[in-house]
């Protein structure tokens, strides 16, 4: 880690690139060496044995859970899965406009939440621990309806026998998932519960630190989110895929593209300098998902576009990130692409309200400054005198 400039002093980082604004326990990524870490635990090793409930507590409370706190957990979570009529009935009503981005849904549902929720303005550490849970339940169940919505479809309640992956595909396609689905969910929610301090991340903390409520913070993020810069690029993918339509046209394409500037998503990350560790883990998750689905085609093209972007661009560090294969994986599961940053969100808001909870504990409001770079003396000029 590199500071710029001395704790107090006046930096410039355009992007606020390379600047630390906070110590945090939650999550670290080495860009060089291509590692991330959840509270010391590596990424590959909770993909492999950890559930979502387990690692959304880790981020929460700093800790793995014994059985016994798991089993609370999971029951709170259970408790506050349910969201209220009215805002199945936004969601209902909006959902069916295709023009409306469903994270603009998102958006718009969890301040809805908030509004239903006595507890939403309380300020106390219980409550907004209590605020943290319950949004971590809800928003998959407000992005299953979402789902539904879109396709002029009932909303499906949860289940009280069901993991919160499972419940999810439940609630989304109307019928109990198979077990290695569910598993799937179950991973891709992990790897994109936490990564560091992200623009929408650095947007929960930033409005945290104003001692705001946690769903503002919340909505922040997702708002964050909603921008192609940040979530999106794994839709982008998809619509690659299509465009160039077999895997005899892959070679042939990115050539071109890359002849033309074009940048390639699913390619190339601010901090990573090689491979992203959560895209070789759904790289293996893939090749199963494209047998099973017969989707096998998608993930030859991919793999035809990795061996030629590693080729020409590998050596500047632009190599596969998650949202390479995130895409392929749950398109063949039969998810649509409009969905693919809504679900990001279910994930990453377990990473949202563990900072929001870490930046409260020891909280400073954020207070960057601009370099100024207008005139330091302009005439005021009448408006009738002005050419």
């Amino acid at each position: 880690m590199k500071y710029i400039g001395k704790p107090g002093e006046v930096s410039f980082a355009k992007g606020l690139e390379g600047v630390i604004v906070a110590e945090s326990v939650k999550s670290y990524v080495d860009g060089i060496a291509g590692r991330l870490i959840y509270h010391g635990i590596p990424i590959e090793v909770l993909a492999e044995k950890s559930t979502f409930e387990e690692t959304a507590f880790l981020l929460l409370y700093d800790k793995l859970p014994t059985e016994d706190e798991l089993d609370i957990y999971k029951m709170r979570l259970r408790q506050y899965r349910e969201i209220p009529d009215e805002v199945y009935d936004f969601i209902s009503r909006a959902g069916r406009r295709y023009n409306f981005h469903p994270m603009s849904v998102l958006r718009t549902a969890i301040s809805m939440l908030a509004a239903f929720d006595d507890s939403a303005e309380e300020d106390t550490m219980i409550a907004h621990e209590r605020e943290a849970i319950k949004l971590t339940s809800r928003i998959a169940t407000v992005v299953a309806a979402i789902g539904r919505a879109r396709k002029g479809l009932p909303p499906v309640h949860p289940r009280p026998d069901l993991s919160h992956a499972a419940n999810f595909l439940y609630m989304l396609f109307g019928e109990e998932p198979d077990p290695f689905y569910a598993r799937v969910m179950d991973v891709i929610l992990i790897l994109h519960a936490d990564h560091e301090c992200n623009a929408s991340t650095f947007t929960v903390r930033a409005i945290t630190s104003t001692l705001s409520d946690m769903y503002s913070a919340v909505v922040g993020g997702i708002a964050a989110l909603k921008g192609p810069l940040h979530g999106g690029a794994n839709e982008e993918v998809m619509h690659m895929l299509h465009e160039i339509g077999d895997v005899e046209n892959a070679e042939a394409w990115v050539l071109r593209a890359l002849a033309r500037k074009k940048k390639i998503p699913g390619f190339g990350h601010r901090v990573y300098k090689t491979y992203d560790p959560r895209a070789h883990i759904l790289k293996q998750y893939a090749l199963e998902v494209t047998r099973r689905a017969g989707t096998e085609k998608w993930l030859r093209m991919a793999e035809v576009i990795e061996r030629v972007m590693i080729e020409r661009l590998g050596q500047k560090g632009i190599q596969p990130n998650v949202d390479f294969y995130s895409g392929i994986v749950m398109a063949s599961m039969g998810i649509e692409t409009a969905l693919f940053t809504p679900i990001f969100a279910v994930g990453r808001i377990a990473g949202w309200v563990a900072h929001a909870l870490e930046q409260r504990k020891d909280n400073r409001i954020y207070r960057p400054r601009f370099f100024y770079v207008g005139p330091e003396h302009m005439e005021y000029i009448p408006i009738e005198e002005r050419g």
